[in-house]
C-alpha cells in the first residue's frame, strides 16, 4: 500500500515538474522575442479582438434576411487575390535564406500586385452595394458592413506600405555584390521581413474569416 502511494506520488510530482519545465521554455522564448515583434503580435491581438466585437455586432444585427441582398461580387474576387497573395508572400522568406533576391523582388512585387488589385476590388465592391441601396448611413447591418470591410482595407494598407518599402530596397540592393550581402547578412533585414510575413498572412485569414461570416450570415 505504501509502495503504491509513493509511485502516486512520484508520477505525480513528475508530471508537476514536466509542466514546470514547459512553462520555462514558453518563457524563455517569449524573452528571446525581439521587442518590435513582440509589440506586432500585440497589435495583432488586439486587431483580432477589434474585428471580432465588430463581426459579433454585425452577427446580431441580423444581416439582410428580410432583403434579396447578394454578397458583392468583387468580394469573391478580392477573396481570390488575396489567397494568391498569401502564396506569393509565403515563398519570400525561402528565397532571403537562398540568397535570390531577384526572384525575391518579384515575389514582392507580386504580392504588392495583388494587394493593391484586393483594395481595387473592395472600392468595386462598395460601389456594388451602393448601385443595390446599401448604403453606410441606412440599415445597421450595411453599416457594419462598410465600417468592417473598410477597417480591413486600412489595415492591409499598414502592410502595403512596409511591402513597398522592402521592395524597393530589395531591387535597390539586389544589383550591388556588396550591398547584397550586407542586405542578407543584416538580422534587422530578416527580422522586418518575418513580420511582414507573419502580418500578411493574419490580415489574409483574417479578411478570409470575415468573407464567410458575411457570405452565410448576410
Amino acid at each position: 500500500m505504501q509502495n503504491s502511494q509513493e509511485k502516486e506520488h512520484r508520477m505525480d510530482q513528475d508530471k508537476k515538474n514536466k509542466v514546470n519545465a514547459s512553462q520555462r521554455s514558453a518563457f524563455k522564448h517569449i524573452e528571446k522575442m525581439h521587442p518590435i515583434k513582440m509589440l506586432l503580435y500585440l497589435s495583432m491581438i488586439g486587431i483580432g479582438v477589434l474585428f471580432f466585437i465588430l463581426t459579433v455586432a454585425f452577427v446580431r444585427t441580423g444581416g439582410f434576411t428580410n432583403e434579396t441582398f447578394e454578397l458583392p461580387k468583387f468580394f469573391s474576387v478580392g477573396t481570390v487575390l488575396l489567397l494568391f497573395s498569401s502564396y506569393t508572400m509565403s515563398k519570400i522568406p525561402r528565397l532571403y535564406k537562398q540568397e535570390k533576391l531577384k526572384k525575391m523582388a518579384r515575389y514582392l512585387a507580386l504580392t504588392l500586385a495583388f494587394g493593391l488589385l484586393f483594395v481595387g476590388a473592395q472600392l468595386l465592391g462598395w460601389h456594388e452595394m451602393n448601385r443595390t441601396g446599401i448604403y453606410f448611413t441606412g440599415k445597421a447591418s450595411g453599416t457594419y458592413l462598410y465600417l468592417i470591410s473598410a477597417l480591413h482595407v486600412l489595415h492591409l494598407i499598414g502592410g502595403v506600405i512596409f511591402l513597398s518599402f522592402m521592395l524597393f530596397k530589395t531591387i535597390y540592393v539586389k544589383s550591388d555584390g556588396v550591398r547584397s550581402l550586407i542586405f542578407i547578412r543584416d538580422p534587422f533585414r530578416h527580422l522586418q521581413l518575418s513580420m511582414l510575413n507573419s502580418y500578411w498572412h493574419f490580415m489574409d485569414f483574417l479578411w478570409l474569416g470575415l468573407y464567410f461570416v458575411f457570405l452565410f450570415i448576410a
